[in-house]
């Protein structure tokens, strides 16, 4: 760093600043004022780690914890096979390759909110509408209960992100060395085998990108559940951030909710770090 010169420092500092306003001045402020009073306007009286001791006693945060949880360890799941499927699907000899990528990649481009209300439609309509023809009665209802507003959300999110994830296994499976497909297919060795032994540990680093992704954007929906449950029915389907948001600007208690935000940061930062840690590690085992 001592070799750069003032220019290398003048291009940077835009972007410094940038980062120290609208990140990390804020972060700290928000860190300070969940050991407060705060209610938006007035930071109150310090009440010192009051906040944190409540919130873990706050059974609707832990709720809405747990299940973002399952949420997210369901989605990371669905989105990785699903978006690899699809990578796989479209660097083998297929034709209209161009054309299938496209498609595939095209439900990211869509907004969350959009989505919701699209899929909303899907599940309380059309499901039902298909039900009520062919006679199933688990079409019916949908996102009416607790069970069907989450796999509504697993289905949405799988469908968002798997083209998005696939264009990031497409750029490493299109990296690898050609000869060492044709030296295992010369040597024998079945489309399971090459994929297992050759393809996957080649692959191994896109796993390490993919699941943070995935990872941090499942633990942060909040646009899609707005829209497609609501949090509905009575709660149950609530994730932390909306959690969170209702908190702050329903109930007005903008230091508790800042306290939620602190400690679901440090939650997602925790699992993020450790995920990239052992991925590293794998990789190198591979």
């Amino acid at each position: 760093m001592r070799t750069k010169d003032l220019s290398y420092w003048l291009f940077l500092a835009p972007v410094l600043l940038a980062l120290t306003l609208v990140v990390i001045v804020p972060m700290l402020l928000g860190v300070y004022y969940s050991f407060t009073t705060w209610n938006g306007i007035d930071t109150g009286e310090f009440v010192g780690f009051q906040n944190y001791i409540d919130l873990f006693n706050d059974q609707r945060f832990m709720d809405s914890l747990w299940f973002t949880t399952k949420f997210s360890i369901v989605s990371v799941i669905l989105i990785n096979l699903i978006g690899l499927s699809l990578a796989l699907l479209v660097t083998g000899r297929v034709r209209s390759s161009k054309l299938l990528r496209t498609t595939f990649f095209m439900p990211n481009l869509i907004g969350g909110l959009i989505l919701g209300f699209i899929w909303q439609f899907i599940f309380i309509k059309v499901f039902a509408s298909v039900g009520e023809i062919i006679g199933m009665e688990s079409l019916q209802g949908w996102l009416s209960t607790t069970d069907t507003g989450f796999w509504g959300l697993v289905i949405l999110m799988s469908w968002q992100m798997a083209g998005y994830i696939m264009v990031i296994y497409i750029a490493y499976l299109e990296g690898m060395p050609k000869e060492l497909l044709e030296a295992s297919e010369i040597d024998g060795a079945s489309s399971f085998q090459r994929f297992r032994y050759v393809v996957f540990p080649l692959v191994a680093p896109a796993f390490t990108v993919s699941m943070f992704l995935t990872l941090s954007n499942t633990f942060k929906l909040y646009d899609q559940n707005l829209s497609l449950t609501g949090g509905g029915p009575y709660n149950s389907t609530e994730m932390v951030a909306m959690e969170i948001f209702k908190t702050a600007f329903m109930q007005n208690a903008f230091a508790y909710a800042q306290a939620k935000a602190v400690i679901f940061f440090v939650i997602v930062a925790i699992i993020a770090l450790v995920q990239v840690y052992l991925n590293k590690r794998k990789e190198v085992e591979m």
